[in-house]
This record gives structure tokens, sequence and C-alpha cells, in this order.
């Protein structure tokens, strides 16, 4: 008993010997920069900048120092292997990591398997520092980077605020792989919605925009190019929101914190033989699980009017009300209005204008019939009367309104650019498979307030098992 107390009295003796050099330490560095007759004429800029630094390199060298004098990750002169087999004990290795207190020199037992002829290091899986070059707070922040700028600046702005320096490369290589690991659990784990949280009306749309890619990504595929070839694939984007809230017009307005995203290069074509419903259509369906849309008294599904859209709706979402956004519908009447009367005519602005006030009042009848006078002079005017004749239904705007509901995918258009547009479709970028949608599934968790549930589930549960 004596000795436990002892132990435990020695300790904390040793911690605090510990605080009090570090601390000592510290007003060393303070005391030499700042003598007594240089205040007036102090750089504070500097000084908090040279005792931070300062400050770090302590703390990363006691922590060094700490953790090398620990041997008790030597668990014995064998262990096992993930193979199942026995691996054997190497003696220690020291490794280079770089942690938010700046590069630490770690040495592990190691430990070499003959079976698989792989080694591992039973302190780096604690430490979840296996496999990896950076600290778990590192690749957090290198994450957070990843997500919102591109590598390069990612790189700049470790180093500029933190004082981490990790490459370019690096970070690119960083926040792909944790990418990719957002993507599987995006995929693997689908946690349904409280009913309590679940609003009375949740609205979800679709839509697609191109990214650029790689010149190896394109082989063979038919695009919008002078010849034929493309130079972009699509992003599919699913985006889910509330709009309880009202305006001084009494118009529903986007819920601040309500929105979420889920985006991948990935096809929504599905075939009548196919067992299986297209990746995006699953897409849609866990997201639409997780927020609980099946489960709203009002669901309602936005689109453009692209076809491929409504057989998803009438598919998946059989109840829900389906609305073409009405500035799709009215930037039909002015393509329209433009071949007819020409682009700059005065006559065109007063005939798409009457064209918008039918379709807003729900007089489609005499939109169609406007139309339809034109369709044998104008290529323009026949798909168009054929596009509101086939979305009549989904044209009711005004019975749309008087229930409050939201006509716009104002909403989508902006995921687009937020999600898609402001991080991989900038100058010079030119994409993979795999690096764009490992980025698209970064950045949606972060867009999405997600990020932080993914970590705590998965690093952070791994780091302390």
């Amino acid at each position: 008993m004596r000795r436990g107390t002892a132990k435990g009295g020695g300790s904390g003796g040793a911690k605090r010997g510990l605080q009090t050099i570090f601390e000592a330490e510290i007003a060393t560095e303070v005391e030499t920069l700042i003598s007594p007759e240089a205040v007036e004429a102090l750089d504070f800029e500097a000084l908090e900048t040279s005792v931070r630094r300062r400050a770090l390199e302590l703390a990363a060298r006691a922590v060094e120092q700490r953790l090398n004098s620990d041997h008790t990750d030597h668990v014995g002169a064998a262990a096992p292997c993930d193979c199942g087999q026995t691996a054997r004990y190497a003696g220690r290795r020291a490794k280079r990591f770089e942690t938010v207190l700046g590069a630490m020199r770690l040495e592990r037992a190691y430990y070499d398997c003959p079976n698989c002829k792989t080694g591992f290091c039973p302190r780096d899986r604690g430490l979840g520092l296996e496999g990896r070059s950076l600290s778990p707070a590192v690749t957090r922040m290198v994450g957070t980077v990843g997500a919102l700028v591109s590598f390069q600046e990612g790189s700049e702005l470790l180093s500029e605020l933190s004082g981490i320096e990790v490459g370019a490369k690096q970070v690119e290589r960083t926040a792909e792989a944790l990418g990719r690991e957002i993507a599987q659990h995006e995929r693997q784990v689908v946690e349904s919605a409280n009913s309590s949280e679940i609003p009375e009306t949740l609205y979800l749309g679709v839509d697609g925009t191109g990214v650029p890619m790689r010149r190896c990504e394109l082989t063979g595929r038919p695009g919008k190019q002078p010849d034929g070839s493309a130079k972009t694939r699509e992003v599919k984007l699913c985006t889910l929101w509330s709009a309880e809230a009202r305006d001084d017009e009494d118009r529903p307005v986007r819920d601040r914190g309500s929105v979420s995203y889920s985006a991948a290069i990935e096809t929504a074509a599905t075939q009548d033989v196919d067992s299986t419903v297209a990746p995006f259509w699953q897409r849609v369906e866990r997201e639409a699980k997780r927020r609980g849309f099946d489960r709203a008294r009002r669901q309602v599904f936005l689109g453009d009017g692209a076809l491929w859209i409504w057989n998803l709706a009438d598919e998946l979402f059989p109840r829900a009300t389906q609305i073409v956004d009405l500035f799709h519908a009215m930037e039909h009447l002015s393509e329209v209005a433009r071949a007819i009367y020409g682009a700059s005519s005065d006559l065109a602005t007063a005939w798409a204008r009457q064209r918008y006030d039918e379709l807003e009042a729900g007089d489609l009848d005499a939109l169609l019939g406007v139309l339809r006078t034109h369709q044998t002079s104008c290529e323009e005017a026949r798909k168009a009367a054929a596009y509101f004749q086939r979305n009549q239904h989904r044209m009711r705007y005004h019975r749309f309104r008087a229930k409050g509901l939201c006509t716009s995918t104002g909403v989508v258009e902006a995921g687009c650019k937020v999600v898609v547009g402001h991080r991989l479709k900038r100058a010079g970028m030119h994409w993979s498979l795999n690096g764009a949608n490992a980025i698209l599934a970064l950045r949606c968790a972060r867009l999405s307030g997600r990020f932080e549930m993914f970590w705590n589930s998965t690093h952070r549960c791994r780091h302390t098992a």
C-alpha cells in the first residue's frame, strides 16, 4: 500500500517538476526577448511569434522524450500479426512525425512478420500514426484546408497560420485519402433521422455540373467539343433542406443550417433489366433516409425538367410533390422569345414577360396555345411546347405557392457553385475520377456539418481503441 502511495506521489512530483521546468524555460525566453529598456520599442508580433514557436518546440521535446523513454509498447519477443501469424520483435525503430507541436522523432518497438513480409509498430496504432507521417491533429487540419482551397494554398495556409510544414503533394495525398474514408463511411453508415427532428416539409433537389478532368479520364467519352470529345465529366449533386421560415411577403425561406449535400461523379442511368438501381439513385436514397425525407409529412422534389430526374423521383419518392424549377421554365420561354424576335428586341422582352405572367398565374393552356402557333416555324417553340406539355402538373406554381411551397431550386443551383465550382472548377484544375470524388466527399461532409461526426466515429475511436 505504501509502495502504491509512494509511486503515485513520485509520478505527481515528476509531472510538477516537468511543468516547473517548462514554465521556467518560457519565462527565460520572454526575459531574453524583452529587456527592461526595450519595452517601448517592442515588436509585439515578433515577440508573440517567437515565444509561441519556442513554447511549441519545448512541448514537442517534452512529449518526444516522454514517449521515447516509455518502452511499454514492447509486448514481448512476439506479437500477433493481422495476417493471423506471429511477428517477431526486431528492435526499436525511429521515425519522424509532423505534429501540431512541430516535428518529433519517435522510437517505437517494431515487429516483423516473416509470413506476410510486413512490419508494424503497436504504438503507432495506439497513437493513430500507423502508415502515416502526420499526427491525427495535423491530418485533421490538412482535411480542412484540402476541402476548402487548392492543395498548394492549403500547404501555404498551414505554414503561415500554424507553422506546420506540409508540402502541397502531401496535402493532396492526405486530403484525398481522408475523402475516400468519408466516401466509404457515407456508403456504409446511414443513420435515420429522429422523427422529432424531421420538419413538416422537406425539399430534395438534384442537379449536375461538369468538372474538368484529366485527358486519360475522358478517353472514348462523347462531349460538347467541336470534334465530339469531352473535357469534363458531370458531378451529380443531391441537396436537401427545409424552409419553414417566411420572409416579409410570407414566402418560404431556407432555414439556416438545414442544407445537406451529397455528390459524386457517378451514373444515374439504369436499365429495365438491371437488378439494382444506379449508384446516384442509391446516393439519393441514403441522403433522404438520413434526413427523414421519406417520413416528412410533405415531400417536395425539385428539378430542372430533365427526364432522368423525374424517373428518379417517380421510382424513389412516389408520394412527393414534383416541381419544375420556375426559373428554368422561364429560361425556356426567354430562348423562344429570342428565337422569334431577336436577342435584343423589345418585342422579345414583351412577349417573354407575357408568357411569364401566364406561367405564374397557372394559365398553361394559354401559354401552350401561343407556343403552338410558332412551333411550325420555330424549332425552339416546338421544343418548348413539348417541354411545357410534358411537365404541366409540375408547373402549377400558383397552387404550390398557395400551399406555401418553394418553387425554385436556388438552393441546388447555389450548391453546385459552393460544393463543386468553388473548389473543383478553378483555373488550371484537371481531376482524376478518384481524386475528384474524394474531395467531393470531404467537402460535402464539411459543408453538411458531418465532418465532426465522421471523425469522432472513425479516427478518434480507432486511436483510443
